[in-house]
Formats: C-alpha cells, sequence, structure tokens
C-alpha cells in the first residue's frame, strides 16, 4: 500500500508540473506558480528567477486571506479569483480545491481575458488530479493517515531536496 501511495504521489505532482507548464504556454504568461494557502510553493514555471519565492508564496496566501475578511464583510462566503493589475507586469489568482492557489505574472504579450479562459481550463484539470491524489483521505483510518503524512513528508523533502 505504501508504494502505490508513493507513486500516486510521484504521478500526480508530475501531472501537475505539466499542467502548469501547459497553462504558461497556453496563455502566454511570463510565469505561473501553484501555492497552498498556508504559503507554501507547490512548484512553478516561466521566469521566476527574479522573485523571491518564498515570500511570493507567502504573500498570495495572505492576499487570499484578507480578501476571503473582505468577502465575509459584505456577505460572501470567498472570492475565487483576484486580479492586480500594475503598470508593466499584472498578477492572477485563482483558488483551486485542497487549497491551491494558481497564481499566474503577465504582461503586454497576453491578454486578462485569455490568462482567464485558461486558468479557468487548467483549474479544472488541477482539481481533478488533486482530487485523484488527497479525495480519499478523509475516509481512512488514523493509522492510515498518519502513515499517508509520513509518505508526504518524505516526498516533501525529497522534492526540496531535487528541488530546492
Amino acid at each position: 500500500m505504501r508504494i502505490d501511495r508513493i507513486k500516486l504521489f510521484e504521478s500526480g505532482f508530475q501531472a501537475i508540473k505539466e499542467n502548469i507548464e501547459k497553462l504558461l504556454q497556453q496563455s502566454d504568461a511570463k510565469a505561473v506558480l501553484l501555492v497552498d494557502r498556508d504559503g507554501n510553493l507547490i512548484t512553478n514555471a516561466g521566469e521566476t528567477e527574479k522573485i523571491d519565492l518564498e515570500s511570493f508564496a507567502t504573500l498570495a496566501a495572505a492576499d487570499f486571506a484578507a480578501t476571503s475578511q473582505l468577502a465575509e464583510l459584505i456577505g460572501e462566503q470567498q472570492f475565487l479569483t483576484l486580479y492586480h493589475q500594475g503598470e508593466r507586469d499584472h498578477l492572477y489568482f485563482q483558488a483551486l480545491a485542497q487549497n491551491i492557489i494558481i497564481a499566474v505574472i503577465f504582461d503586454q504579450r497576453t491578454t486578462l481575458g485569455l490568462v482567464r479562459v485558461r486558468v479557468k481550463h487548467a483549474a479544472q484539470t488541477l482539481s481533478k488530479i488533486l482530487e485523484d491524489i488527497f479525495g480519499g483521505q478523509e475516509q481512512l483510518a488514523p493509522e492510515e493517515e498518519a502513515r499517508i503524512e509520513d509518505i508526504s513528508k518524505d516526498i516533501e523533502d525529497e522534492l526540496d531536496r531535487l528541488f530546492g
């Protein structure tokens, strides 16, 4: 069972990475990042070498948290998308299932409309991948959840070693 879970996580991560790179190409964006709501970078593609990725991930999560509070103040459950327009670069965020955020950095090479359409399509695919990876965990016995947490930690450590 442990080997099957590791293979599921590995193949899932590879599928996520491929979809992020596909989104980058199809949207003509500068960069695409996948961040969790705790402010951890999951993966990224594109022109990110000049970005402090750790700070970006933390601030993107904080931006969503603050905006969620604003949504509640006006009677909304949450906002699923955020858009920030700059002089040269713009940010578009969309929430996914499993508390994940897609962040797209783009400039004049593309339009907000194209980014929105491509992100919407990618979000459906990525949500399905995340559901396949994490979907059944709520029904697991506590000892199985503990084993999966151990595996997840091992995978995170390996990813940090490979990409860190």
